[in-house]
């Protein structure tokens, strides 16, 4: 069953990368074609930045959501890896509950609001700014879900490697 599981997880996490990169594709075209007919043709469009502008959205909160990987994250890595490991469990879960409990808190708002957004649409493609805007919705359901399990192995002693300051991805 674990396997299954791992397996499932592995393939939905490579679609979501697939999904990513489909995204990435289709803003790149909508950039050559703004190019070809503003600098080309000399004949301006509107809906090619509403389209780079969407997917930009799209893409930052779905490769947040379900891309990105825990380790790959921005954290204060100066403090995190001066700690020992004990302190490091303790910071996660510190953390953790905070994120959990400030999306927690602000999700009705966030979900009232989204859906209030129907009324309003983009000015090139019509697109309506609940449909545009639901990206948070999952980004914040996969982010309450991502930092309740990395609390959870966490307290379970199961948390990622010491740090290794030569694979760090934050810059520090």
């Amino acid at each position: 069953m674990k396997l299954d599981l791992h397996r499932i997880g592995s393939w939905l996490a490579a679609r979501a990368e697939n999904v990513l990169a489909l995204m990435l594709a289709a803003m790149f075209a909508a950039f050559l074609i703004q190019i070809a007919f503003r600098y080309l043709f000399n004949f301006p469009t509107g809906w090619t930045h509403e389209l780079s502008v969407m997917l930009w959205v799209w893409m930052v909160l779905w490769g947040a959501a379900f891309v990105l990987r825990e380790r790959e994250e921005i954290r204060f890595d100066i403090i995190y890896g001066s700690v020992g490991w004990r302190v490091r469990r303790v910071l996660i879960v510190i953390s953790a509950v905070a994120l959990v409990v400030l999306y927690t808190v602000s999700f009705p708002a966030v979900w009232s609001y989204v859906t209030f957004m129907k009324v309003e649409s983009t000015a090139y493609m019509k697109v309506r700014f609940d449909l545009l805007f639901s990206i948070y919705i999952l980004f914040v359901i996969a982010t309450i879900v991502r930092y309740l399990w990395l609390a959870w192995r966490a307290m379970r002693g199961e948390t990622a490697d010491d740090l290794d300051p030569t694979k760090t991805v934050s810059g520090v």
